[in-house]
């Protein structure tokens, strides 16, 4: 992974529109020291536009992230397709109600004199908030000794005397 594939020249960046496509992996996501994305396939493409003082940036993340199952802790493929659609703004300062609302976009602060804007970790964050807050496979589809497993401790623990009570578990903890 080249670092300057995520890099946005802002100073030397021509008018109109220009393309750029990268692709991530394992590896990405290891450099941010995510240790839950365990694989990933991801084609990147960042369309610049730059009209006069404007700079708008749509950055498509498309292709499949592997994380482990809630449920199993086998592995699951999740299909990615995300867009961002940044408004650089140049200055120091806060964005007020009218940067936004500007076209639906998020505003990216950049100080005057930065020559680029590294989009790693704008990827990195939209692909991770991309990802679902519970991930598991389908009913039916998780690793079966494990499904049997929990189901046979789920049983276990309602065959115990007092189950609607929680400290019933600890019963016997003190040798009475």
């Amino acid at each position: 992974m080249d670092k300057s594939d995520f890099l946005i020249p802002l100073n030397g960046l021509p008018q109109g529109r220009s393309l750029s496509r990268t692709f991530v992996d394992r590896k990405f996501f290891e450099s941010f020291e995510n240790a839950e994305i365990l694989d990933a396939s991801l084609d990147i493409s960042i369309e610049t536009e730059k009209s006069g003082e404007y700079i708008g940036i749509d950055c498509r993340m498309s292709g499949n992230v592997t994380v482990a199952c809630d449920r199993c802790l086998e592995p699951l493929v999740i299909p990615v397709d995300t867009v961002a659609r940044l408004s650089v703004k140049f200055g120091s300062g806060t964005a007020d109600e009218a940067d936004m609302t500007d076209s639906g976009r998020e505003i990216v602060r950049v100080p005057s004199d930065e020559a680029e804007l590294d989009m790693a970790q704008v990827i990195y964050d939209y692909v991770c908030l991309s990802l679902p807050m519970r991930r598991t496979h389908p009913d039916g589809e998780c690793n079966e000794s494990v499904m049997k497993y929990l189901e046979h401790e789920n049983v276990s623990a309602g065959n115990r005397k007092d189950s609607g009570n929680p400290f019933a578990v600890l019963e016997g903890l003190f040798g009475s």
